[in-house]
């Protein structure tokens, strides 16, 4: 029955073993429009990620002796691209790097507040208004519509922050982007301190784009940033 309701407003799985956040994340979500739907552990998570095919997913790094990212990384292994968000209790780059590596698209510092968490859900759930035409670089082509990447023929699946990440890039051709740039105009908020975000995700672009052995094209540009061109 839960999925007659599901059409009529975004489904957002809430993973979360607290049963009071859990509470307050779900009322907030529906407040605000959205279908929320909670499992309490790890295996509930999957079969209903599955079932679902929610909007969004929303998972505690912290379940109950459990962890979060193997979830995340389930879910990656799968081949989902749905935007998922973790709620971490610590902000170190080592920690953002866990987050980024299990496949998450982005993370909430708890303690949870309200305004920032919705405005972070808003910024993955917002309706694409994006018109039906494709960006090309060289052989690579990136599908504005289905937010998949093509080279020579072969498709290629991204997260919504590597899709957002590879797009600016390939908006800007053969100019040279600073980090704070990228920050900026990708994640729309500042990093506290050094991250290697970018870093990462440049590295998992690569390694996508890169699959077949064809010719670099993001330019590690050494001390300032990157640069979309031929090598």
């Amino acid at each position: 029955m839960a999925a007659l309701t599901l059409d009529r407003n975004p489904c957002v799985l809430l993973v979360e073993t607290d049963e009071v956040l859990a509470g307050h994340l779900s009322m907030d979500l529906k407040s605000s429009g959205y279908e929320p739907i909670v499992a309490s552990n790890i295996a509930t998570g999957q079969h209903l990620a599955h079932e679902l095919q929610p909007a969004l997913i929303v998972i505690d790094r912290m379940l109950g002796g459990e962890s979060g990212l193997s979830l995340c990384s389930h879910i990656r292994s799968v081949g989902s691209r749905v935007p998922v968000l973790l709620l971490i209790g610590r902000d170190t780059v080592d920690d953002r790097v866990a987050c980024l590596e299990a496949g998450a698209d982005d993370y909430f510092l708890k303690p949870y507040r309200t305004e920032e968490f919705l405005q972070l859900v808003r910024l993955y759930l917002q309706p694409d208004t994006s018109s039906n035409h494709q960006l090309r670089f060289g052989d690579l082509v990136l599908d504005l519509a289905s937010r998949r990447a093509l080279r020579n023929g072969r498709a290629i699946d991204l997260t919504m922050k590597e899709f957002e990440l590879l797009k600016y890039l390939m908006e800007h051709p053969r100019e040279v982007l600073t980090r704070e740039q990228i920050l900026e105009n990708v994640w729309g908020y500042d990093f506290l301190g050094e991250s290697n975000v970018i870093e990462v995700y440049i590295r998992y672009l690569r390694l996508k784009i890169e699959d077949e052995g064809e010719k670099r094209l993001i330019q590690t540009v050494r001390g300032v940033g990157y640069v979309m061109r031929e090598a």
